[in-house]
Formats: C-alpha cells, sequence, structure tokens
C-alpha cells in the first residue's frame, strides 16, 4: 500500500506544542487531515469513534503512555492493524526493543525534522514506491 497523503493523522502527545510542531511537520509533507490527543486514553476513545490512517504517538505521557497505547491497540482487533510511529527522546536499545515486541510499526527519536518523518511514513507504506497523491517538496 502506497501513502495516501489524503488519510487521518492521530498525533498524541501531551505538549500541546509538540502536537503542533509534528501537524506543522505533517503539513509540509502534504497531509492535511490532522487530529490530536494529549494522551493514551484521550486517543483511544478517538481512535474508537473514527478510523485513523497512521497514529504518532509520545512514548512518555501521564495516565496513559504511548507504549500502553501501542499495547491496547495490539490488543483490540478493530484497531489491530492500524499503522503506529512511536516518538521518543529514549532511543537506547532496550526501548526501541520493547516497543518492536509491543507491534511497533516504525520508531523515531526526537529531534527530528519533515525529511526524516517523510521518510520513515513512506517506509511503513512503500510498496510500489509510488504514493497515492502526491507529496509535497520538503524545503
Amino acid at each position: 500500500m502506497a501513502v495516501d497523503y489524503s488519510m487521518p493523522v492521530l498525533v498524541v502527545d501531551d505538549y500541546r506544542t509538540m502536537v503542533r510542531i509534528i501537524h506543522n511537520l505533517l503539513r509540509q509533507i502534504g497531509f492535511s487531515d490532522l487530529d490530536g490527543a494529549a494522551n493514551g486514553r484521550d486517543a483511544l476513545e478517538k481512535l474508537r469513534g473514527r478510523r485513523y490512517g497512521l497514529v504518532i504517538s509520545d512514548w512518555n505521557m501521564e495516565q496513559m503512555s504511548g507504549y500502553d497505547l501501542l499495547q491496547a491497540i495490539r490488543a483490540d482487533a478493530a484497531l489491530a492493524e492500524t499503522p503506529f510511529i512511536m516518538v521518543t527522546t529514549e532511543s537506547t536499545l532496550e526501548y526501541v526493543v520493547a516497543a518492536k515486541q509491543a507491534g511497533v510499526s516504525n520508531y523515531i527519536a526526537k529531534p527530528f525534522n519533515a525529511q526524516m518523518l517523510k521518510d520513515k511514513i513512506e517506509s511503513l507504506f512503500a510498496d510500489t514506491g509510488k504514493a497515492t497523491a502526491e507529496p509535497l517538496p520538503i524545503a
């Protein structure tokens, strides 16, 4: 499956500024249907009310971490196939392995830029190397 730049994307982070930053990066890439959640619990509620094509979540959050959110998504038959990118400052092998074992689709360490995010997203949806919609060039 190729990247569908019109798909809804849910960004989960307890820092509103980070949600805005990631939304801005996603807009630079070509996405426009963007939503945000402040923690894993809020994200699960949104995921159960709407079908998202991608979840991008921070690891460390109060109430429900990104790791716990990932586990809940993978345990829910209706959500289990949702592509999930973990975004975190935690880049040690222990965290990467734990995320992979929990079923993360991809992992990106902060800080990152639009090109890095685009590459991670494209690697998730790569099959023919062509996107279903034209992405915007990264300036």
